[in-house]
Formats: C-alpha cells, sequence, structure tokens
C-alpha cells in the first residue's frame, strides 16, 4: 500500500480505537475499586472451610462487578489466610490493613478473631465477623450463630435425650476459644438442671495418632455417662468418632458446631459419623433458600458448597448492599447501615440484624442435625 494511503487508515483505527477506549478527556478518570478482604484458614487442617467461605465472597465479588460493580466502582478482593491459627492471627490482619479493604469477612476462628478484631476495628477496617464467640462482639455483624444462641439448642437437645450425666471432650488449647467457650456455657446450663458433668482436655495437633484419641474417649467413658459431648474442631471430632465407635459404648455422642465441615464424614467414616449428632448448620444443598447459590457455585468453580460459603456469599451481598444505600464506604455510616439490616432476602433465609449487638435476629438453619446415607448434614426432623 503506498505511504499516502496507509496514513488515513492508520489515522482511522486510531481515532476508533480512543472512540472505545474511556478516556481521562471524554468520561474522567476510572473511580477507585473499592476494596473488601476475606480472612479464613484457607490453607491448613480447616482447608475446607476457608475454601468454602474465600468461594462465597468470590462468588459474589464477581456477580456483582458484572452488573458493574458498587457505586460504579470495581469491587476488588484482599484475601488472608491464617489457617485457622491464633498465633498468625495479628500478623495476618496487619497485611490484609496494608492493603486499605473497607471491610473483612471473617475471620472465622474465634480463637484468632479474639487476637485481631480489635486491630481491624481500630484500623477502620469494619468487620462482618465469622467467629462465634460471644467475646468477638463489637463493631460491624455477624450473619452466624452465636456461642449465646447455640448453647441453649444443645441444651434442650440433652434435655429431651433424659441424659443426666454427660462427659464433655473439649479442645480447651491456645487455639479453642470457641470450642472452650461452647463447652463452658453447656456445662453450666446442664449443672444448673441437675446434670452431672466430667471435662476432659482435648490437645489439637497433628503430631498425635489415634493411639491418644482412644485414651481420651476411655477417660471420657470411664464415668459411664448417658451422653458424650465433643466440643473440638473437625479433624480431632472425626477421630474421637471413630474411638467412640470403636469402644462399643452405648452412650449417645452430640458433636459441637465446630465439628461440622465437609470432610467430616469422608475423615470419621460414614458408620463413625451416624454414631453422632450434631448441633449447627447444614451444608448449603439442604437449605431450601440456598438453591441458587448452590447452582451458581457449581458453575463458577466445579465444586459443591461446604456449609459457610453460602454464610460468606450473604455476607459479601449484604455489605454490597449497605454501600449502595449510603452511597459511602466509611466506617461509621456502613456499620450504622449493617447494624439497620431488616428483612433482607438472603440466600441463608432472610436476615435482620439487632442493632445493639449486631447479631442475627433470626436462625432458622441452626438446630441438631445427623449425616443421612449420603453423607450429608441434615436436620433431625
Amino acid at each position: 500500500m503506498p505511504r499516502s494511503r496507509r496514513l488515513p487508515v492508520l489515522a482511522g483505527l486510531v481515532l476508533a480505537a480512543l472512540a472505545a477506549t474511556p478516556t481521562a478527556a471524554a468520561n474522567g478518570p476510572l473511580p477507585p475499586p473499592i476494596r473488601i478482604a476475606v480472612e479464613a484458614p484457607i490453607t491448613g487442617p480447616q482447608s475446607s472451610n476457608g475454601v468454602d467461605i474465600l468461594r462465597g465472597v468470590r462468588l459474589a465479588v464477581r456477580q456483582a462487578n458484572a452488573r458493574g460493580g458498587v457505586l460504579g466502582r470495581r469491587v476488588l478482593l484482599v484475601r488472608g489466610d491464617d489457617r485457622g491459627d491464633a498465633s498468625r492471627a495479628k500478623p495476618t490482619a496487619r497485611k490484609v490493613i496494608a492493603r486499605r479493604p473497607v471491610a473483612v469477612i471473617g475471620p472465622y476462628n474465634s480463637s484468632v478473631g479474639l487476637e485481631n478484631l480489635s486491630l481491624y476495628r481500630r484500623a477502620k477496617v469494619l468487620p462482618l465477623w465469622m467467629t462465634s464467640s460471644d467475646d468477638t462482639q463489637g463493631a460491624g455483624i455477624t450473619l452466624q450463630p452465636m456461642n449465646s444462641q447455640i448453647a441453649p439448642v444443645e441444651a434442650a437437645y440433652v434435655k429431651r435425650q433424659g441424659a443426666r450425666t454427660v462427659a464433655m471432650l473439649v479442645d480447651d488449647t491456645a487455639n479453642g476459644a470457641f470450642t472452650t467457650g461452647m463447652a463452658t456455657r453447656l456445662r453450666k446450663r446442664l449443672r444448673a438442671d441437675g446434670v452431672a458433668v466430667t471435662w476432659t482436655s482435648v490437645e489439637e495437633s497433628a503430631d498425635v495418632g489415634p493411639g491418644y484419641y482412644a485414651g481420651k474417649v476411655a477417660e471420657a467413658l470411664a464415668s459411664d455417662p448417658d451422653l458424650v459431648y465433643s466440643s473440638t474442631y473437625y479433624p480431632e471430632g472425626a477421630q474421637i468418632a471413630q474411638a467412640l465407635q470403636a469402644a462399643g459404648s452405648s452412650s449417645g455422642c452430640l458433636m459441637g458446631l465446630a465439628n461440622v465441615d465437609s470432610e467430616f464424614v469422608a475423615a470419621a467414616g460414614l458408620v463413625p459419623a451416624q454414631r453422632c449428632v450434631f448441633s449447627g448448620v447444614p451444608e448449603a444443598s439442604q437449605l431450601p433458600s440456598a438453591r441458587r447459590f448452590v447452582r451458581q457455585y457449581k458453575a463458577a468453580f466445579n465444586a459443591t458448597p461446604g456449609i459457610w460459603g453460602v454464610f460468606s456469599y450473604d455476607s459479601a451481598n449484604v455489605l454490597f448492599a449497605a454501600i449502595r444505600k449510603t452511597g459511602k464506604t466509611g466506617y461509621g455510616p456502613l456499620s450504622k447501615a449493617l447494624r439497620a439490616t431488616r428483612n433482607a432476602r438472603g440466600q441463608t433465609g432472610p436476615i435482620a440484624i439487632a442493632p445493639r449487638t449486631g447479631y442475627r435476629t433470626s436462625l432458622p438453619f441452626l438446630g441438631i442435625m445427623r449425616v443421612d446415607d449420603a453423607g450429608r448434614y441434615v436436620l433431625r426432623r
């Protein structure tokens, strides 16, 4: 092509590209993104829950950005992996805070939250916490059940079973703030009802073998209890379920909420898992309100959602709604808007927040569950 003809063609291409691209001259600079964070045990022994939580937020962010973002601003996700370890809580929070998010969804573990939620609040990063210890309460909100909401469910179950003696196996280590708190609350309620309660401490460690848990179960069974209550996290609880099955005891078995993990059944085996009931929340696929979420999650990640991803998904969407309502991302306005949440429609059901505590007021999904023949957590009827 002659040089004289090439120049008009090139000029036309440049003009077309400029017309198709937002520019400072035409539309002004692009608005800064809104950063939100998620903190969870993304790796480590509780990673099945942590990855599920991360995916739930990631799905909500993708969907928001596909609709043009929030307030016309793209949402960017910052991730913090604390491995469920209290010793990593503060370093993880500091790394997240350095990325300057407006809010954090998490952490998941109460022992972690007790260490670092105060750091987030001082840095004006608003928490939508996923911890359940009442001691983690503060600015922000939660959509999940708290200790004070779970304990009555467990106590009512023990009463229905007519148990007069209960042996507790409790993870009361440094990372066991939630499990210790739950066992303490339940013990207080049971003793007030005249139930005899024993307490056996259980170590959280990857270094102990099955023989360790068999010994702890034998110690708990020495009092011939009507019911064994395991206030542990899933890696320990699965070993305890196996040891209970092997012991051949007729004692009932109640696993606390921290054992509710998509990996529990695979680790313990179906029969030992079915020997116990669980306090807590069913898998997302068992929530009638979460059908759309389950379908979209499977399409996005080629995986089945677990228990907590639907809660992190709803947490992100409640946050986005508060930002849209206020037109702001500031700590104070967002905190006020979140605590004013009423009758929001979530994939976990209707959402309303108590302004004083930041707790969810209605928990229709909380109850006593069993494991069905497909290995799923389902509410007992």
